[in-house]
């Protein structure tokens, strides 16, 4: 699974100011990101509102993003959700083309335990045969998924092929890069904690910053993935309070302040989330215009 080793970033879903999506920005924003450096991209994910997004849309930003990556990049689709049957119905029935992966969050908001959630992604893994990026962030499910767990789906399924582990945990992060396959990859969720995974025998990185500062980042987790630690660091410190910023009131209201300020969409995100703050834009509006 070497597509998946490096940075992928996970692309918001520009809107103009009606709340429509904004197809023009979508494309600009791929090709910035596919002409800067980045590994792979990571559609409908979390930071793309996933959460608001029709099924008619859905499909039409699928399309748009394959025909504007022009097999430039390897893509990766975000199918997840807490009613397994939907799912699988969807993994059945929908057309993959130009698909490389997929990237599935483990269920929220019902809370089911660690058996609940490996049958939850077996039943996944045994209705598709594209590669799965699991995809663990307690921060929004209300529960984690223990390493235990992720270990045992990682040597049960052949193509369960890594994890995005977004629960902000260094130790959890250790345990997994530890007791993982040879073959697993173990990616980080958390932009804060990713060099430092990577430095320790992680693969990179799926970033929410990454994708407003595609080259400095990825040159961070490529310094990352040959144990530069020094100039990794190096990048990583004039990073540290713009990832702050982009997480301090909601994502991805945050990044898509700072994708504004870059003249590639608008801020515009749909409810129940708002835009970022008055006090948040000026600070992000400040880091931008000096960052080098």
């Amino acid at each position: 699974m070497q597509k998946f080793i490096g940075t992928g970033v996970a692309l918001v879903t520009p809107f103009k100011e009606d709340l429509s999506v904004d197809f023009n920005a979508l494309v600009k924003l791929v090709n910035y990101n596919i002409e800067n450096g980045i590994d792979y991209l990571v559609i409908n994910g979390t930071t793309g509102e996933s959460a608001t997004i029709t099924k008619e849309e859905k499909q039409e930003i699928i399309d748009v993003i394959i025909k504007a990556n022009n097999k430039r990049l390897p893509l990766v689709l975000g199918v997840g959700g807490n009613n397994t049957a939907l799912i699988v119905e969807e993994l059945k029935t929908r057309d993959f083309t130009g698909i490389d992966a997929i990237l599935s969050v483990a269920p929220y908001y019902s809370k089911p335990t660690q058996e609940g959630l490996y049958q939850h992604y077996k039943a996944i893994a045994e209705s598709i045969d594209l590669p799965i990026i699991l995809y663990n962030v307690p921060g929004r499910t209300a529960k984690n998924m223990e390493p235990a767990t992720t270990i045992r789906l990682a040597k049960d399924f052949s193509n369960i092929v890594a994890v995005k582990e977004a629960g902000n945990n260094q130790q959890q992060y250790y345990t997994l890069l530890k007791e993982k396959p040879d073959d697993f990859l173990v990616i980080s969720g958390d932009d804060d904690l990713a060099l430092g995974v990577t430095l320790a025998g992680g693969s990179g990185v799926i970033s929410v910053i990454g994708q407003a500062f595609p080259k400095q980042f990825s040159k961070m987790i490529n310094h990352g993935l040959k144990g530069n630690n020094r100039a990794g660091f190096a990048i990583h410190y004039k990073m540290m309070n713009i990832i702050d910023y982009i997480f301090e009131e909601n994502n991805p209201a945050g990044i898509k302040t700072v994708l504004q300020e870059l003249n590639i969409c608008k801020n515009d995100v749909r409810l129940p989330l708002v835009k970022a703050s008055v006090e948040l834009s000026s600070k992000i509006a400040k880091f931008v215009a000096h960052f080098k």
